[in-house]
């Protein structure tokens, strides 16, 4: 049992460190010096909180699903756990399709209506006036 419980914590661990690792190259102090005094700087914030809220939300499900599946190999709890598992694997699956499937549809309309993320905002001084 207690063979067990350790191989489960390590997997466990190991299940959510490696996300943060693979993260320690992508997350960087404001790079661009924007600290949102401006719209493009409060964009750019919002930008890059929304971006990590979002593989978190991705990491959770993909933990949720291993959990599922873990239990269900395992049986924990007998029959019942078996159950339990496969619910939470089937949880899991829909969760990440769910979210690739909008991530995936707001790339297509970014790319339908020629929106770059990462280009600064038109302010109302560089427009051409005509007299």
């Amino acid at each position: 049992m207690r063979a067990r419980f350790i191989g489960f914590s390590a997997f466990a661990f190991a299940a959510l460190s490696f996300p943060l690792a693979a993260m320690a190259q992508y997350v960087t102090i404001n790079p661009s010096g924007n600290t949102g005094r401006d719209l493009n700087g409060v964009l750019d914030v919002a930008l890059r909180l929304l971006n990590n809220v979002i593989i978190l939300f991705i990491t959770i499900a993909v933990v949720v699903f291993f959990w599922g599946l873990i239990q269900y190999l395992a049986k924990i709890g007998g029959e019942d756990g078996a159950k339990k598992g496969a619910s939470l694997m089937l949880w899991g699956i829909i969760a990440l399709f769910v979210m690739v499937s909008v991530w995936g549809l707001i790339r297509i309309l970014q790319s339908t209506f020629s929106i770059n993320p990462g280009e600064q905002a038109l302010q109302p001084s560089t427009f051409n006036r005509t007299q």
